[in-house]
């Protein structure tokens, strides 16, 4: 007997194939604006096969050719698609890139700086993002003091936040100077400002933070604002069990 095909919501579906987000996709069905094998469909949880044959407007809705991208992203940009305060967002790197639907993988706040990913491929992101991807993320973080050894251990052994464990996995010292000091510290997961809030419990200021790999792949001398498309190797590297060198 030949194997069931599989169905899942539609929205997840529209969103699985790299057209737009699963809530972008539940806004165009219950628009009426998506039909499935020719019948316009309104519930976005409406099981759906896997292979059915979707139409969006006027537009086949069939897979997408998948993009797996790198920016360096400058300080004072929100990572979101659109923003409530009406502040720059991230997609003003690729305004004139004519882009597919891309969506950020992981986050960087307004503040920060550096590699950040995109792509339309949902797994994949899931799996690079993942708290057990064993994907580290190392970042180079200006800090507004001389601080010794022991606040490296400190950092390493961690500190309980509103019932939050955050550590670093490793810290080292990069280069000081006569009223602050450059750190690289390396993250096993990313929780929201990470970084930011585990220095704050030691009142350390940070003055920058520049995300510089994840995993094996590094920022390098990508131009602040500009980005690029990852190869094959690069992807296939960061969504493997052990991505990080």
């Amino acid at each position: 007997m030949a194997a069931e095909t599989a169905s899942h919501g539609l929205a997840r579906i529209i969103s699985k194939r790299g057209i737009c987000s699963r809530t972008q996709a539940a806004a165009l069905v219950r628009s009426g604006d998506v039909r499935v094998d020719g019948a316009v469909v309104r519930d976005p949880e409406q099981r759906t096969r896997t292979d059915a044959h979707i139409e969006i407007g006027n537009i086949d809705g069939g897979p997408v050719a998948r993009r797996y991208l790198m920016l360096n992203k400058p300080r004072g940009l929100v990572t979101t698609t659109s923003d409530e305060k009406d502040r720059d967002t991230v997609y003003a790197c690729f305004a004139a890139a004519g882009m597919p639907w891309i969506a950020p993988v992981g986050r960087l706040d307004k503040a920060s700086e550096g590699l950040l990913l995109f792509s339309n491929d949902s797994a994949w992101a899931a799996r690079v993002s993942a708290a057990n991807s064993g994907v580290d993320k190392c970042y180079h973080v200006q800090v507004a003091c001389l601080p010794d050894t022991n606040l490296y251990e400190t950092l390493c052994a961690g500190v309980e936040l509103a019932g939050e464990r955050l550590l670093a996995k490793a810290v080292r010292e990069l280069r000081r100077g006569e009223k602050n000091t450059w750190l690289e510290i390396t993250l096993d997961e990313g929780r929201n400002r990470h970084i930011r809030r585990l220095l704050a419990a030691f009142d350390v200021e940070v003055l920058r933070l520049i995300r510089v790999s994840i995993g094996s792949l590094q920022l390098g001398d990508l131009a602040k604002g500009q980005w690029r498309e990852l190869d094959a190797r690069e992807v296939q590297a960061l969504a493997a069990p052990s991505a990080s060198p």
